[in-house]
């Protein structure tokens, strides 16, 4: 069997040999193949990427923490009288530069409404002219990193000032009452009104036992009138008069 003769190129160019070996590839299974190590390779970026913007967050908490420091050191009187206040704070500028070059930027929330998203409610003050939950001071400054929190905000919320107190009605039964001891053999004072010139000695034995009519009311005491007594403290008072007097 000859071989049959190939046709010229065109233009004169000879084509290209094959080898007999790329002829015997599978090309479905080397083409998977491949796809299996893009994606491997692709999952392996992700992973690297995924890890470096983690250190990436962890190293600019940790700058924001500085310009916590700083700010405080800006605070200290011994420092500023020393003339270190200035240098401190041209240092925490710069720092705060290459933060806000890094996508940091502070958050400025007074005057908005506290998200718990953003926000860490350390306290509250009294605001009449404020909505509730409004930011009004900021203790510790919180961060953005691009779109991400970096760091949430310590504040201060304003509240509702509570009302001042109603004077409530004393009951009776919630009204401490203290009767003074009475000496051995006096009559103990009846706390009950009786009508004016009448007997305040009780009644006595014979009347108690016949049911006879009850004592006339005494003059009112102004004292006893003022301090009201409940009436637990007048039926004690007279339950232990009437002892006493039975007793003499």
């Amino acid at each position: 069997m000859t071989d049959t003769p190939t046709a010229p190129a065109p233009d004169g160019h000879r084509p290209l040999d094959v080898p007999q070996r790329a002829l015997e590839v599978d090309l479905d299974q080397a083409f998977s193949q491949l796809l299996y190590r893009a994606s491997l390779l692709q999952r392996l970026r992700a992973e690297e990427a995924q890890t470096a913007r983690a250190t990436q967050r962890d190293l600019l908490g940790i700058l924001v923490e500085v310009d916590d420091a700083l700010a405080a050191l800006g605070l200290d009187r011994e420092l500023v009288l020393l003339g270190r206040g200035t240098g401190i704070e041209a240092t925490r500028r710069r720092l705060l530069g290459r933060l806000a070059k890094a996508g940091v930027r502070p958050m400025r929330l007074e005057g908005l409404a506290a998200d718990p998203a953003l926000t860490e409610i350390v306290g509250t003050e009294p605001r009449p002219a404020v909505a509730p939950e409004t930011v009004v001071r900021t203790v510790v400054t919180g961060f953005f990193w691009e779109e991400e929190v970096l760091r949430r905000a310590q504040v201060v919320v304003a509240a509702v000032p509570e009302p001042a107190p109603v004077g409530e009605p004393v009951l009776a039964e919630d009204v401490e009452w203290a009767l003074e001891p009475v000496p051995e053999g006096a009559a103990a004072p009846d706390l009950e009104p009786t009508e004016a010139g009448g007997d305040d000695t009780g009644p006595t034995e014979a009347e108690d036992a016949d049911g006879g009519p009850e004592p006339a009311a005494a003059p009112v005491n102004p004292a006893a009138r003022a301090t009201a007594a409940p009436p637990r403290a007048r039926r004690k008072g007279t339950a232990a008069g009437g002892r006493r007097k039975r007793k003499k």
